[in-house]
């Protein structure tokens, strides 16, 4: 086998591991999600808990998931070069600068939180009774959660890092296990002290925060970390990541600003609209999470290292396999969610408060998250490349961009498709962010093979189209007039069949048509060996 499709089979068994973890913790989350829609629906009381999320979570978007974690990754595979004692101490030193500086922000949160509130929202959302005073004191109780899930990612950057993606992967189902058992509990036992039941599910997060950093606790111990209690603000190492996290975090901004641009036309639109977009979501992110995000976790390692070692053309080979291995998993997922998206929906959230009426708006507001499915993962790959290169200017440029098209398309549509704009205008922008990226890239790098990427993306489009045709068959016989009353069994299983045969039939197609990386895969299962398996 060549090496570059050994180096493929490495990321591909890679993500592989963090998409067997990613996938329980997805699981997890629609529990979570359908805890949810059974105790409060789709309206005034939900509406009132996604707003507050929204802060502390955009938060952790910026600092944990995002330029943190990216920063972290690169300046520590450096320092793996320069002994454990300096690798530990920075590894230290990080823990500790961010423990306290996390803490001081979110004790400003917790102390603004209705002026935040304020500023996230429009008059329709303010003018009902209560509304406010609910959100604010939700954000109160979720701010903390920041600081846990922030350390945590740093935990998680080094067992990546030393080639341990399982345990971190698994971590956020510990999340959402703490948030479900924690939340549901103390949802039923809240109202009997005279505190609102979704109080509860707000305390749910913040222990499922504690136990996403705890669960990966004693893998990093085996790694040979040993805490130091330090603060060096002169640490170089220290130093360095701070200096990368701030274009990382000029980059990231505006699309955390989008969040909050739509979260704020949301809240002037009919009520269960926020909560309608927010479930919708949460089922679009299963495929990013299990395919895009899978692929970048083990991607990021391997492009690192190579560009360190200033060898261009296996870091090419293996971006141009990592993007047709998004392309490959995330066109088909994107195709099923768009033409299955209302009996997936009722399947999986219409039951207890969750009527027929949220189903629809929210199969709506899937299709839209949908059409930008393969940029999302495309993208996941692409802006760790730029970090490798040292060239973090590219996403920050992006990043505004694609705040400018997510206004300019809610600005132009809302009128007409109201929440449906909302979904569609960050597809619309993230599809106009990969464009830009994959220039850019293809400019940075000096070129990359085409041929490959271009054949791979023909054989997945054909694929594709077979795929969504069967899916139209199975569609008008299976689902023909609509929903009917008391038949989730039935719906169950059509949905389950639609989306295992098709999927079945897109990867026979893909197999047949000799696509590198899902051949490479197939075989490399097919006589694996049980060591092979570990993470």
């Amino acid at each position: 086998m060549s090496k570059p499709a050994e180096q493929t089979v490495v990321i591909a068994r890679s993500a592989a591991v963090v998409s067997i973890a990613v996938l329980c913790s997805k699981i997890l989350g629609l529990i979570r999600e359908q805890a949810f829609a059974v105790l409060f629906g789709a309206g005034h009381v939900f509406d009132a808990f996604v707003v507050a999320f929204r802060i502390p979570n955009l938060l952790r978007d910026l600092f944990a998931e995002g330029a943190l974690s990216a920063a972290f990754i690169a300046v520590f595979a450096t320092y793996n070069e320069k002994g454990e004692r300096e690798t530990w101490r920075l590894v230290s030193n990080v823990l500790v600068f961010f423990g306290v500086f996390l803490s001081i922000l979110t004790l400003l949160g917790i102390f603004t939180s209705e002026h935040l509130v304020h500023l996230l929202v429009q008059e329709e959302f303010a003018a009902e009774p209560g509304k406010v005073e609910l959100t604010a004191k939700l954000t109160a109780i979720m701010f903390p959660f920041l600081i846990f899930v922030s350390l945590a990612a740093v935990v998680m950057g080094v067992l990546n890092s030393r080639g341990r993606f399982f345990v971190p992967a698994m971590a956020s189902s510990f999340f959402n296990l703490g948030t479900l058992a924690a939340g549901v509990g103390l949802a039923w036992w809240l109202p009997s002290l005279g505190q609102p039941a979704i109080a509860g599910m707000a305390i749910g997060i913040l222990i499922g925060g504690v136990l996403q950093l705890v669960y990966q606790l004693p893998t990093l111990h085996k790694t040979g970390f040993r805490f130091t209690l330090r603060l060096d603000l002169t640490d170089p190492g220290l130093r360095r990541i701070l200096l990368l996290m701030l274009p990382a975090i000029v980059g990231l901004a505006p699309l955390q600003l989008n969040i909050l641009i739509n979260t704020y036309f949301a809240s002037s639109l009919a009520e269960g609209a926020l909560s309608w977009l927010n479930y919708a979501f949460r089922l679009f992110w299963l495929p990013v999470g299990l395919f895009g995000v899978a692929l970048a976790v083990a991607t990021m390692p391997v492009v690192a290292r190579f560009a360190a070692q200033k060898n261009m053309p296996r870091l090419k080979e293996t971006y141009v396999s990592s993007l047709n291995m998004a392309f490959c998993l995330s066109v088909p997922a994107a195709i099923g969610l768009i033409m299955l998206a209302e009996p997936i929906v009722r399947v999986v959230f219409q039951h207890g408060r969750f009527d027929e009426f949220a189903t629809m708006r929210t199969a709506e507001a899937l299709a839209g998250y949908a059409v930008g499915l393969f940029a999302y993962a495309a993208v996941k790959i692409m802006v760790p490349v730029f970090y490798a290169l040292n060239r973090p200017r590219y996403p920050v440029i992006g990043s505004f961009l694609t705040m400018l098209v997510n206004l300019l398309i809610i600005l132009g549509t809302i009128a007409y498709l109201e929440h449906k704009a909302l979904a569609l205008s960050i597809s619309g922008a993230m599809i106009a962010n990969f464009l830009f990226l994959g220039v850019m890239l293809y400019r940075t790098m000096g070129g990359h093979p085409m041929t490959p990427l271009l054949l791979g993306v023909s054989k997945i489009g054909l694929a594709s189209l077979l795929m969504a045709l069967w899916l139209w068959g199975l569609k008008t016989m299976l689902f023909p007039g609509g929903p009917v009353p008391d038949r989730l069994f039935l719906d169950v299983v059509a949905v389950g069949f639609a989306i295992s045969s098709s999927g079945l039939l897109y990867g026979l197609v893909l197999y047949g048509l000799k696509l590198q990386e899902m051949n490479i895969l197939v075989q490399r299962l097919l006589r694996r060996q049980p060591d092979q398996l570990q993470p």
